[in-house]
């Protein structure tokens, strides 16, 4: 990887950009592209697509979608003692949220917070340790009132993202909040700069999409491909490695981080494009993983 590339992948991991206010990421994204792309455009929903074009206008177009959108959290309701009472952005795991700092971007900036988190010793555990439940969490931002937590700026709607920035570890590793997926459109953004660069150009129009809304359903990405009108497109996404102390494989399949990118077979991916994946990695010598995605 390239300085600029890191640079630029680290730039879009520290951007906080929950679904439904991306704007922030889009902008580092879009950026970026403007300096190789032939063209950068957005739609009213704040999807970002970039393009190069190819030599043969009959050849067929291809789009390479990743998403933009990460999860997060929403002030639900703000109690008299200046607690704020909070709704998950996408699929965010209450398990995991107890006594984390979170940022809430307030009309006044940023706000730290963290989740509170009743000690241990106070906590009821007759029945063995639970995750909490939505309406047991909380997050204080050190106000003592409704009132103060209004001077922040702080009102029902905003949205909070965990304050976890992106660190290096280990043996070539990255750690850190929105991996899942920056990395999508980091890649996306690499491989058309690549493209842009390469003589003679590709015969296909290649468009790279970072699409808004995946975290609660895929919307931007389905009103993207509606206007774009590709003829193939290739996903790209994080999923499980399952390599880790506790996975049953049986259950879950065998996926080993570090070991190549995963190929997902499943009703809605067109075999004849799962074949081509397959033929060019065998023919760069890239190792591939695959997976299941039977489910209806």
């Amino acid at each position: 990887m390239t300085e600029d590339a890191e640079n630029f992948l680290f730039d879009l991991l520290k951007t906080p950009s929950p679904t439904g206010f991306e704007a922030p990421g889009q902008r580092k994204w879009a950026g970026y592209l403007r300096g190789f792309a032939d063209s950068v455009e957005s739609d009213s929903y704040g999807s970002a697509w970039a393009t190069v074009k190819g030599n043969d206008p009959d050849a067929p177009t291809l789009m390479l979608e990743a998403h933009a959108d990460e999860i997060g959290y929403m002030v639900r309701h703000i109690t008299d003692d200046g607690y704020l009472r909070i709704d998950r952005i996408g699929g965010s795991d209450w398990a995991a949220a107890r006594g984390r700092r979170v940022t809430i971007f307030s009309d006044r900036g940023e706000v730290l917070g963290v989740i509170g988190n009743t000690a241990i010793h106070l906590r009821n555990r007759s029945g063995g340790e639970k995750a909490p439940e939505q309406h047991e969490l909380y997050v204080d931002v050190g106000a003592a009132s409704a009132d103060e937590v209004l001077e922040m700026g702080i009102r029902v709607g905003h949205p909070a993202v965990y304050t976890d920035g992106p660190e290096k570890f280990g043996n070539n590793r990255i750690v850190g909040r929105a991996l899942d997926n920056r990395i999508g459109g980091f890649i996306i953004a690499e491989v058309l700069k690549g493209l842009a660069a390469s003589s003679p150009r590709p015969e296909s129009t290649v468009i790279a999409l970072n699409a808004v809304q995946e975290e609660i359903g895929g919307y931007g990405a389905r009103m993207a491909a509606h206007r774009l009108r590709p003829d193939v497109c290739v996903v790209l996404d994080v999923t499980h490695a399952t390599d880790s102390p506790g996975i049953e494989h049986d259950k879950h399949g065998k996926i080993k981080l570090g070991g190549g990118p995963s190929l997902t077979h499943g009703t809605v991916n067109h075999p004849e494009v799962v074949k081509r994946l397959m033929s060019v990695a065998a023919d760069a010598g890239i190792p591939l993983q695959h997976e299941a995605s039977s489910r209806s």
